[in-house]
């Protein structure tokens, strides 16, 4: 079944996953709200993450760092001078675009001069004349047929990257827009007083390189880890929370020997990058990504930064297409020289071994918890046939991620006793994983409506339950149910979660 980017907002806004922020003025663009069931989902996401790369491993700590930083770090790290996209503007349609993001042109139509000369009067995207002829239609009226068709790559590079992907119209030259939200800290709003909100969580990080490596005592090779709010002023954000200016990040810096001083049988920190995108690229697999969705993309020479030595992007397909979730990146020794050079602070490693002062190489694998969240919920979604019935929503999310663990029903809410036996399990299950009692629709509309967001069991307390003391639990999955007694429950359901982290 091929998902939609509409079906899932639809189901975020009708379960309580995703609302439009300030929602009851009108909502502010590309700003979005979890609602109770998405900061469950969310939250999840980033306990996954934690859990793999810090409790599960040894060699990393983890971090909380301000938003707010000193100025002057953002100026080492030369987000100040150069973190800004190029912009163009259509003077026709007065839309603005990141001239990097402009869509491939594949056709040009051509319009009789003369009846020997055909002359360039029109540049639109499309796929085929049909499809071109379509789009004329829409954007203006012809004196006469137009006829004839080029490809994008006929033209030269500056006639195709010259035309509006809206209008056509004629564009701008390209302007440099920074992507860092500015503000003042104290009562007065002067050059002094200017900081940032932090576009990335990485130079909180590398600032407290020092600080983590001495009070934890730690010796190469070690990561910090981190996961918080970033904020990017972006041009073209959309798709719901794939792009946003303000989200959440989870990013590590792995701090290792430069290759050049590694003893033989060592890691090199080219090794270590290797190590990084198979643990990557395991962790989606493991909380259910379906491995025909995810792909590794190496930028190519020019999309380097000036000091990475190679990077790789994890990418997800998404109903927009194959996007980016993640990138993992050797960043050389790139940031702590540049922060050793600023703040006039030794951030050189002393290797008793080697007996000597270096600067530490840096692998970072940098995710974002939105753009992991959506991912998970596209490959989640299924609609299943069922005869004589409505199709079946499901979100068949891996069972530490799910929002709510275990839903407890009465067969009949009618029935004091029932409700109250019901109501008494929930609440000794709410201790050990998050569990919710409902009853307020028919039982087939209850699995119904916990199957569409995602919930793994099902348990109802029925009449045979007070003589015999069983209910009917019921798996998400499969819809199999069995009657178990009710004592059991909790230790049924906690080892199918517990049994769901192995692997």
């Amino acid at each position: 079944m091929s998902v939609t980017m509409d079906a899932i907002v639809s189901l975020a806004k009708r379960r309580g996953l995703i609302f439009q922020s300030s929602e009851i003025y009108g909502g502010l663009a590309s700003t979005w709200d979890y609602g109770p069931l998405g900061v469950e989902l969310k939250r999840n996401v980033k306990e996954a993450w934690w859990r793999a790369m810090v409790y599960e491993r040894d060699d990393i700590e983890g971090l909380d760092a301000a938003i707010l930083m000193h100025p002057d770090a953002w100026i080492a790290s030369g987000h100040v001078a150069s973190f800004s996209d190029p912009l163009v503007d259509c003077k026709g349609c007065r839309r603005r675009f990141r001239e990097d993001h402009l869509p491939a042109f594949t056709g040009v139509l051509l319009k009789p001069a003369d009846e020997a000369v055909a002359a360039i009067t029109l540049i639109l995207p499309a796929e085929n004349f049909d499809d071109a002829m379509k789009k004329v239609k829409q954007t203006k009226e012809w004196s006469s047929q137009p006829k004839g068709f080029w490809t994008a790559e006929q033209l030269p590079p500056e006639m195709v990257k010259a035309v509006c992907p809206e209008c056509g119209g004629e564009l701008t030259p390209p302007r440099a827009f920074n992507l860092m939200f500015q503000t003042h800290v104290g009562p007065v709003q002067d050059s002094a007083a200017v900081v940032y909100l932090r576009p990335e969580t990485a130079q909180g990080i590398f600032v407290n390189f020092d600080n983590v490596s001495t009070t934890m005592r730690r010796k190469l090779p070690f990561g910090i880890a981190q996961i918080g709010k970033s904020f990017r002023n972006e041009i073209t954000p959309g798709n719901f929370i794939f792009r946003t200016r303000e989200f959440e990040q989870m990013e590590l810096e792995f701090f290792c020997k430069p290759g050049d001083k590694c003893r033989e049988g060592e890691r090199t920190d080219m090794d270590w990058w290797e190590h990084w995108k198979e643990q990557r690229h395991a962790w989606y697999l493991r909380y259910g990504i379906r491995a025909e969705k995810l792909r590794m993309r190496d930028h190519a020479s020019d999309e380097l930064a000036h000091y990475a030595k190679g990077c790789v992007d994890v990418e997800y397909e998404f109903p927009i297409g194959w996007s980016e979730l993640e990138g993992i990146a050797n960043r050389t020794n790139y940031d702590l020289t540049q922060h050793m050079t600023h703040s006039k602070k030794d951030l050189r490693y002393f290797d008793q071994e080697l007996n000597e002062h270096y600067i530490p190489y840096v692998i970072e694998p940098s995710a974002g918890a939105d753009r992991g969240t959506l991912a998970f919920l596209c490959d989640a979604f299924r609609e299943e046939a069922v005869e004589g019935k409505e199709p079946r929503k499901l979100l068949s999310l891996h069972y530490a991620l799910a929002p709510i663990k275990c839903a407890v029903f009465p067969l009949l809410k009618n029935r004091p006793e029932l409700v109250e036996k019901a109501r008494k399990l929930a609440r000794d299950l709410k201790p050990h994983f998050y569990t919710v009692y409902d009853d307020t629709a028919a039982i087939g509309k209850l699995y119904r409506r916990q199957d569409e967001i995602g919930t793994p069991f099902c348990v109802t307390v029925d009449v045979d339950t007070m003589t015999d003391g069983q209910v009917t639990l019921r798996n998400r999955d499969t819809m199999t149910q069995e009657r178990i007694p009710i004592e059991k429950v909790g230790d049924v359901v906690g080892g199918a979660l517990k049994d769901a982290l192995k692997f």
